[in-house]
């Protein structure tokens, strides 16, 4: 069930999901002012403090209304890595209770003190999950919503088909169910929803938009990309993740010579030296569909169009 602050408030039930080094505050906004869930991982910024102006350029953007042809703005969220890796968590948490960002995406850790502070005041909480053990969890620590991270997912993606992984979660509860991985057009968003989604989490699609702030050489790359060029690794990161192909050729990374990475560690992952997502460039199996560069408004109105077209084609066969 869509959680009732959101329900009759978004132009179409999508989120631009927060991605490290491709989302800003510029895609957010754009986002937003066309009436879907924009996203923003806090770490995009190397620190609290660069956080804390980016929420300020935000809330600047949003405060100038929604677009032409849509009804209202929609909620800004940030991603919090609940990792115990994360030193900045603790001080990104109390600047998002003290801004009361809206939505708050928490990825590795379900932590009820990170649900508590925001349900502080009234913000949402929705966390990315790979099965439903994970699932189980973060309704433990009382998450208002689960984002069912399937199999060929950018990033930190799962390996479970979206109809089991959706059916076996809907049975846990009645809570805000989103689906994430290889989604890219709005025709997807609708057969999500038919499938028993509340929202759609979409992540490369949005790479592909002038307003993200991914190099022009990764962009270009999406464009020259399909699902049968990516790659499915711990080796990069430590956590499974998908990566292009050619991305990890052109860096001169051999997966069968590449050693086991080790335990994930954030300071690691996200330091001066490391090449994941920098150099090394991630987009899911909906990377196919990346044939264009449009503004995020553009696509957003697209997908508009695909999504209630093909709603109305299911109600006529209905």
């Amino acid at each position: 069930m869509l959680h009732g602050s959101l329900a009759g408030r978004l132009y179409l039930p999508l989120i631009a999901a927060p991605m490290f080094l491709a989302s800003g505050p510029e895609l957010v906004i754009a986002a937003c002012r066309s009436g879907i869930v924009g996203a923003f991982p806090a770490l995009n910024q190397r620190s609290t403090e660069g956080y804390a102006r980016w929420l300020d350029q935000i809330e600047a953007g949003l405060a100038q209304g929604p677009l032409a042809g849509v009804a209202q703005v929609g909620p800004h969220a940030v991603n919090l890595v609940v990792h115990k890796t994360n030193q900045r968590l603790q001080a990104d948490l109390k600047l998002t209770v003290e801004r009361r960002v809206p939505v708050v995406i928490t990825s590795l850790g379900a932590a009820r003190e990170v649900v508590e502070a925001v349900h502080s005041y009234g913000g949402l909480v929705f966390h990315d999950v790979i099965s439903v053990r994970h699932g189980e969890k973060a309704l433990a620590a009382d998450v208002d919503g689960i984002i069912a991270v399937c199999g060929g997912a950018g990033g930190h993606g799962g390996t479970l088909n979206p109809f089991a992984f959706l059916y076996e979660l809907r049975r846990l509860t009645d809570k805000t169910l989103i689906l994430a991985g290889a989604l890219s057009t709005g025709r997807q968003v609708a057969a999500a929803v038919v499938a028993g989604a509340d929202l759609v989490s979409m992540g490369t699609r949005f790479i592909g938009t002038q307003e993200s702030p991914a190099a022009a050489a990764y962009k270009q790359l999406l464009l020259e990309t399909s699902a049968g060029d990516i790659v499915y690794t711990p080796k990069i990161t430590g956590v499974n993740a998908s990566f292009i192909a050619r991305s990890l050729r052109d860096n001169g990374i051999d997966l069968d010579r590449l050693g086991a990475h080790g335990a994930v560690d954030m300071a690691e992952e996200l330091g001066p030296e490391s090449k994941a997502w920098r150099d090394i460039w991630s987009a899911g199996h909906g990377v196919g569909a990346v044939r264009d560069l449009p503004p995020a408004a553009e696509l957003i109105r697209r997908m508009r169009v695909e999504y209630s077209q093909a709603l109305d084609e299911v109600r006529a066969r209905a």
